[in-house]
């Protein structure tokens, strides 16, 4: 099946491209931003070897969506999604830190208060929480934002500060769209009988200075989510919980010895793990978007986004 791992464009007035770990962002004349979603799969900040197929779509069509949906709350980046795969927006200078935000004891969290840790990037951890447990108020444990093949670290709002990452002004109102985003976010969770566990935002700024969300949001990429059904029952059990998100791909990369980490081999994914991977992120989406997912044409991806961009930026 055809999938998206690389472009290489070049549009008119094109200035510089960026490739991250999933998606690629073409400068147009330092005025726009072309975001492309590719299908690659990052895990533990590792790129592998084969792509998903849609995981590109889907994760632009679920940030649209989301952006639009709380664009009332908080200004973002976005002006157009002129292909399934790719999303159009104003130029913006991102900040060098990630919002995370976390609404249950999950994932990183959760390994490092397994660890004996009881403060998270400066802010504490209740004594005597369970895995998955929900926190007394969601908690905001910042990352930097890491260069691809660097791993985002840890950080506290003290070292952000003092080390004027961010301006103390600026973080601010980082920390207040955060708490918004993920309000409004749980509420359209719950909505989807879903619960929104944890997320990360990223920020940045346009040329006249203003703070604009910017990247993807609410996404199974950058988010977690449970079912809402049974969630008391199986944390009452200490059953593991039935999740929506990227997790499941690490879950197995871990019990095959992948962490990411020196000297270890990426299991090989075959051709039915991999159609696996595809079905979970569309029931993902469906999930997620409380709508039925509508597969892009995949003959030449490439060539039709490419069209679709040029089309777009004739307009």
């Amino acid at each position: 099946m055809s999938t998206i791992l690389n472009t290489n464009y070049n549009f008119p007035n094109q200035k510089s491209v960026y490739k991250g770990k999933v998606r690629e962002v073409y400068n147009i004349n330092d005025e726009l931003l072309v975001m492309i979603a590719t299908d690659r799969l990052s895990a533990f900040d590792v790129v592998m070897p084969r792509g998903i197929p849609f995981k590109g779509q889907i994760l632009n069509q679920i940030a649209t969506k989301m952006m639009k949906d709380t664009e009332d709350l908080v200004p973002n980046w976005l002006i157009a999604t002129p292909d399934p795969n790719v999303a159009v927006g104003h130029l913006c200078e991102p900040f060098k830190v990630e919002m995370v935000i976390r609404g249950y004891l999950s994932g990183h969290a959760a390994r490092e208060y397994k660890a004996g840790k009881r403060t998270l990037c400066g802010v504490a951890m209740p004594d005597g929480m369970k895995e998955n447990d929900k926190f007394p108020e969601p908690i905001i444990t910042p990352s930097t934002k890491a260069d691809n093949g660097a791993h985002d670290e840890d950080i506290s709002r003290e070292e952000i500060l003092s080390t004027n990452i961010v301006s103390e002004e600026d973080y601010i109102v980082l920390e207040d769209y955060t708490r918004k985003l993920f309000q409004r976010g749980t509420e359209i969770a719950e909505k989807r009988g879903l619960i929104l566990v944890d997320t990360k935002y990223e920020f940045g700024k346009t040329k006249e200075g203003k703070i604009v969300l910017i990247d993807e949001i609410h996404t199974p990429d950058s988010s977690r989510y449970f079912y809402k059904e049974g969630y008391e029952e199986r944390q009452q059990k200490g059953e593991s919980q039935k999740q929506l998100s990227k997790e499941f791909v690490r879950q197995w990369l871990i019990s095959n010895g992948f962490q990411g980490k020196e000297g270890q081999q990426i299991p090989e994914m075959t051709d039915e793990y991999i159609q696996s991977v595809s079905e979970r992120y569309i029931e993902l989406y469906e999930n997620i978007a409380g709508a039925g997912f509508e597969k892009g044409a995949i003959t030449d991806i490439e060539r039709r986004i490419e069209d679709n961009i040029l089309e777009y930026l004739k307009g």
